[in-house]
């Protein structure tokens, strides 16, 4: 018998704090139902697998990094939407490194699920309506799209992993970042497609 209130929604924010406090990756389907209460088996009522339930976290993290960075952009453009954005993000990934690392790991998620999901899609939005400030079109707009994602995701990565051990402290390093990205974004080199030099 399902213990009652146990839902998909209950399973998958149980399985993303449990993220948050150990680890994505260290996350099974056991430690979940110990934490709600129940017995494994309870919890395939609700999701298929571990493959499943870390989808669906991913899917979930994404929507609430997406509303933060929704939020934090609203009305901004330029270097103030440039900032915000990359402040939202990095905040995100230091309050939930569990579900932070489930947005940046390749899983395979249910194509329903993902088709449903907006967080996915309205972050493809919001990057590129930021970039669109800029002037950038394509090829550039992917271009500077996965700039920004390695330099953020990296930043927050090293970070996390203790990888800033000179006395400056990270939030300068990261200000300057930020500085530099948004100077690369307003003189952007032309691109050299189809220039057979």
């Amino acid at each position: 018998m399902v213990r009652a209130g146990l839902t998909t929604e209950r399973v998958t924010v149980t399985g993303a704090e449990l993220a948050d406090d150990i680890g994505l990756d260290r996350v099974t389907m056991s430690q979940v139902a110990r934490r709600l209460g129940v017995k494994d088996a309870s919890l395939y009522t609700h999701v298929r697998s571990l493959e499943d339930l870390r989808g669906r976290i991913a899917l979930l993290a994404a929507d609430e990094k997406t509303i933060r960075i929704a939020e934090a952009t609203a009305g901004r453009a330029g270097k103030d939407a440039l900032v915000a954005f990359a402040d939202a993000w990095r905040e995100y990934a230091h309050q939930h490194p569990g579900r932070y690392m489930a947005t940046q790991t390749p899983i395979r998620i249910d194509p329903e699920l993902a088709a449903e999901a907006p967080g996915p899609r309205r972050a493809v939005e919001l990057t590129y309506g930021m970039l669109h400030g800029y002037g950038l079109a394509e090829p550039d707009l992917t271009d500077a799209v996965r700039l920004l994602r390695s330099t953020f995701h990296g930043f927050v990565a090293l970070e996390a992993a203790g990888g800033f051990a000179d006395k400056r402290p990270p939030q300068q390093s990261w200000t300057r970042a930020l500085d530099a990205l948004h100077s690369l974004l307003e003189h952007w080199p032309p691109s050299r497609e189809g220039d057979s030099s």
